[in-house]
């Protein structure tokens, strides 16, 4: 389910001057800053690049320049590390993977948002921290909270969200259709039509991200969860090789055997490009997918989808999260970025970026008349928020290290056979505790 508790906390942050003074500095908040430039750095993802043609409005409006770094996002991480920890950093806005906040909040490179919030100056009275979806803005941006990395008592906010994630069942009614096949409700469907798709349709069942490292820890994650299953009990030992866990590495064999053929070396962009070029008929992963069956240069099969809810393991859920934007504490042009941050996650703009095939991030922009009318499965989205879970992986700052090199790689030498599921994940379950006792999560 959503989570809502704790997150008073962070809306607590923004705009809490009094409204007239609000309303007499907003149209000057710009002013200072004009000509300044400032270097952000993005990814290659759908998102960003539906964002990317509005950037050259925020500088007419506002005399602001921006300079964009984009790259490969998995290669993000090291070149931030890198970047914030020089005396000056280089970069004045990132985009984070939700999993790294904790890690650059207790090295001490991101500076808190709420300050800036409170700044008549700098805040945008119409900015709305409410208005975005909760589990978003605390899976993505709360820092503190009873685990460290949800909102709660002494959580601050340090990113917005921008580039969200929620997993969604995509399928392709016309093949589903012409096996007399539903959509599958629950995992049990899901795995009974999955040698009926592939001997019979003569096509991928699903798609699956399977390459080594993040990504299988990825898709490992998104189905343990639903399946019943946690990854860390209440005093941080390990869980995520019990059978819940051993279920969800065996259903990505699965999808291994009857799916498109890439499957172990699939990340995210290959993973989506199979069930866009043809190859698959079911996509079970983020929503990003909704831009993407609707790209011409991307897609062959739009008008082919719809959508459905992740499908019921032992209980519903759905993965929240996906990226944020934050800002470097060491950042010369911190105002300005903040600005900007402001602007590109406001609601005209959640809307704009919307429409142009980007994920929105706002609860009023699902329910925008334009925005359903492009694109009708956001009321799907409405749906399977409710049961998204913001604490579906441990963001921790010990977990990049979990999930590149432990789980990750185990999870793959299951994918591939060279380790029974059983095996790969008390392995990694031996090395993760291992990595908690050092940590000072567990007692040695």
């Amino acid at each position: 389910m959503q989570r809502r508790d704790g997150l008073k906390l962070l809306a607590a942050t923004a705009l809490c001057a009094p409204a007239v003074t609000r309303a007499a500095h907003a149209a000057d908040r710009f002013a200072t800053y004009r000509g300044t430039t400032i270097v952000v750095n993005w990814p290659a993802h759908p998102h960003y690049d539906a964002a990317i043609p509005f950037v050259v409005e925020f500088t007419k409006q506002t005399g602001i320049k921006v300079e964009i770094d984009k790259m490969q996002y998995m290669r993000m991480h090291d070149k931030q590390l890198l970047e914030m920890s020089k005396p000056q950093s280089d970069y004045d806005l990132i985009t984070i993977l939700g999993m790294w906040k904790t890690e650059y909040v207790k090295k001490d490179l991101l500076a808190p948002l709420g300050p800036m919030m409170k700044n008549a100056d700098l805040a945008d009275p119409d900015y709305d921290l409410a208005d975005v979806v909760p589990a978003y803005l605390n899976n993505i941006g709360a820092v503190g909270g009873p685990k460290g990395y949800l909102a709660g008592p002494g959580a601050e906010l340090y990113a917005l969200p921008f580039g969200t994630e929620t997993s969604v069942l995509a399928y392709r009614a016309d093949i589903l259709d012409s096996l007399g096949l539903q959509p599958p409700a629950t995992y049990d469907e899901l795995l009974a039509m999955l040698d009926p798709i592939h001997d019979k349709a003569k096509i991928g069942a699903v798609t699956s991200r399977g390459q080594s490292g993040h990504q299988a820890t990825h898709a490992f994650l998104l189905h343990l969860n639903p399946l019943g299953g946690q990854f860390f009990d209440e005093n941080w030992n390990v869980e995520f090789n019990g059978p819940a866990g051993v279920k969800a590495v065996e259903t990505l064999k699965r999808f291994v055997e009857t799916g498109p053929a890439g499957i172990p070396s699939y990340g995210f962009g290959e993973m989506e490009n199979a069930f866009l070029l043809g190859q698959s008929a079911l996509y079970l992963d983020t929503i990003a997918v909704f831009g993407g069956v609707k790209n011409p240069a991307k897609s062959k099969v739009d008008g082919k989808v719809r959508y459905a809810l992740h499908p019921k393991g032992a209980r519903y859920s759905a993965e929240s999260g996906g990226f944020g934007i934050a800002i470097p504490k060491r950042s010369a042009n911190q105002e300005a970025a903040f600005l900007f941050m402001q602007w590109i996650t406001s609601k005209s703009l959640d809307v704009a970026i919307a429409k142009a095939g980007g994920v929105a991030m706002r609860n009023s922009t699902l329910d925008d008349a334009g925005v359903l009318a492009m694109y009708p499965e956001y009321k799907l989205l409405k749906q399977q928020l409710v049961y998204t879970d913001a604490d579906w992986r441990p963001m921790i700052p010990e977990f990049g290290e979990i999930d590149e090199q432990v789980l990750g790689l185990r999870v793959s030498e299951a994918l591939i056979g060279s380790k029974t599921p059983k095996q790969a994940l008390d392995e990694s379950a031996t090395a993760v505790a291992a990595i908690m006792k050092r940590g000072g999560y567990l007692k040695t």
